[in-house]
């Protein structure tokens, strides 16, 4: 057991030597939601993501293309609603965060800061300004100007 150990351990830190893992990246993010085309509604229509080509082709999935990755959004049958957090969110940068604030009001879509003051805009200490959203599941969403 412990020769197993050593030689693993060795194998890892080769591997880490070579930089074999520089290459791992993001492919996708998925997430599940109750009614695809509630949720679809406001991922495409209201953030203005980009759907793109999906293999499933079964009413059930949706892909959109985020900058060098995907969202999938998957309907899941029968709904058991997730436990949720904060913590655990996506986040979209936009170029004009004060119109897209707008149309949050517009829309009736309330926003908050990281602590939870809703209707307030959070300032990070590198000047990037965020507010956070719930989707019509309820995850939680970071929206942010550093684009």
């Amino acid at each position: 057991m412990k020769n197993n150990f050593k030689v693993l351990a060795i194998l890892l830190l080769s591997l880490i030597s070579m930089n074999t893992f520089s290459q791992t990246k993001l492919n996708h993010i998925a997430v599940y939601v109750e009614d695809l085309k509630v949720s679809n509604k406001f991922y495409k229509d209201f953030l203005g993501l980009e759907e793109i080509e999906e293999p499933f082709k079964d009413g059930l999935h949706t892909w959109y293309n985020i900058g060098n990755s995907q969202l999938h959004l998957i309907e899941q049958l029968p709904w058991t609603p997730p436990t949720i957090n904060k913590i655990n969110h996506l986040c979209f940068s936009m170029e004009d965060l004060d119109g897209f604030i707008a149309k949050l009001k517009e829309n009736n879509i309330s926003f908050e800061d990281w602590p939870g003051v809703k209707g307030k805009i959070n300032m990070r200490p590198d000047g990037i300004r965020q507010i956070y959203i719930q989707d019509p599941n309820g995850y939680w969403i970071e929206v942010n100007d550093e684009h």
